[in-house]
């Protein structure tokens, strides 16, 4: 697997250092993209032979400057994984034109900004996408209008990748994790919203960010060969358990009559 070249974005931390640290186990040259430069090049440091490059994958110029890099150091590109995104949550009436922009432009306008640009050097040998979405896209939360939102619509885009990119010998397949223990669920996620999770989730535990890489590192293999336009949720069974949890419901007043 020497020759063989993964991208992914988002990769300074949590589950896409995760999957480029099981892709490098794996022998395949990573490419790793993030905005944040400082952690991304301290992270890349782990990993012989990767190659970091800072960019934000909302910005179409960016996006492209990235690729052309891609080209010239790496000649392909076999695997990419649209990891990249922001956790933004609160209720409807809360949620601003700006604010509902913020997330939809990198959850959603990054995945497809990447994927298009990276067709060129997919198409040449064949290659797989890998879109990490959420359990937040398949099954509806308080407080996740934008991200919610933005995930669902990642899962349908993986499906119209799968249908229109077959035929240049591209695969294309979502993960939706559930609750992980990143270390941003561990700061925004109280005592009382771990605990409802635990009671909701049939495996009563968080994810790990491994077990998430595990998933997605197997999509964008060979072993998956005849697997495309797929949603997979890594989520210990919370998909199948009902929706919603009073943990994340605002309180609500009731107003006199």
């Amino acid at each position: 697997m020497t020759q063989t070249v993964a991208l992914v974005t988002g990769a300074a931390r949590g589950i896409g250092l995760a999957t480029a640290r099981l892709f490098h186990a794996e022998g395949r040259r990573v490419v790793m993209l993030d905005r944040d430069g400082a952690e991304l090049g301290r992270v890349a440091k782990e990993l012989e032979g990767a190659l970091p490059m800072i960019c934000d994958v909302s910005r179409p110029e960016e996006v492209d400057a990235a690729v052309r890099q891609i080209v010239v150091k790496c000649v392909r590109l076999d695997i990419l994984v649209n990891n990249a995104g922001v956790a933004d949550f609160g209720p409807i009436a809360d949620t601003d034109f700006s604010r509902w922009r913020r997330v939809m432009e990198t959850n959603l306008d990054g995945v497809f900004l990447m994927s298009q640009a990276c067709l060129p050097l997919l198409s040449r040998q064949g290659g797989a996408i890998v879109n990490i979405a959420s359990i937040s896209g398949l099954r509806a939360s308080t407080l996740r209008v934008a991200y919610g939102t933005s995930k669902a619509a990642v899962i349908h885009l993986t499906k119209q990748q799968a249908a229109e990119l077959g035929e240049v010998g591209i695969r294309s397949n979502c993960v939706c994790p559930g609750p992980v223990n990143t270390k941003l669920a561990l700061a925004v996620h109280s005592p009382e919203i771990r605990a409802a999770y635990h009671d909701a989730i049939p495996l009563n535990r968080y994810g790990s960010e491994q077990e998430i890489a595990e998933v997605i590192a197997f999509l964008a293999s060979e072993k998956a060969s005849y697997v495309t336009g797929q949603v997979i949720a890594s989520d210990g069974g919370f998909d199948s358990t009902g929706v919603g949890l009073p943990a994340l419901r605002p309180a609500r007043t009731r107003q006199k009559p």
